[in-house]
């Protein structure tokens, strides 16, 4: 299955991480929302893989949020099945409501941020947004079950 996913993630606490390109990052606590694409050969085994670089399982540092994965805690995944390129639609949505990482995510492309910040818990935002581009219900995952 292919598609577009955000990540939703926790910060415990104010946090510093090193991005590669962006350099070091003062991160606030609270939530962070994570827009990318699952639309290449492996679909949304991506999302397992950014569940495996958080949990330790996998080591690899490839993109900016390989970076974040491991100091903060995932919450859910929410997974819109298209065959349609919404990654950067979905960030200028989420762009809307929450405050947007300037460059996190988004070197391929022309959007602000990838990463977006809210002091509070926005996963229903962000679930409806995502059911409103697509015109279907999004598929929510836990990376504990």
């Amino acid at each position: 299955m292919k598609g577009v996913y955000v990540l939703v993630l926790r910060l415990d606490k104010d946090t510093e991480v090193h991005t590669g390109s962006l350099g070091e990052l003062h991160l606030k606590r609270g939530f962070y929302a994570y827009v990318g694409s699952a639309l290449g050969s492996g679909g949304f085994k991506r999302v397992t893989r950014h569940f495996n670089v958080a949990s330790g399982k996998n080591p690899a540092r490839r993109w900016h949020i390989d970076n974040l994965l491991p100091c903060s805690e995932v919450v859910c995944a929410v997974l819109m099945p298209t065959g349609e390129a919404l990654e950067c639609t979905v960030a200028k949505t989420l762009g809307q409501f929450s405050e947007g990482i300037k460059g996190f995510g988004c070197t391929d492309c022309g959007c602000l941020a990838h990463l977006f910040f809210s002091e509070a818990d926005f996963r229903d935002n962000i679930t409806r947004a995502c059911s409103k581009l697509t015109g279907n219900e999004s598929i929510i995952i836990n990376p504990h079950m």
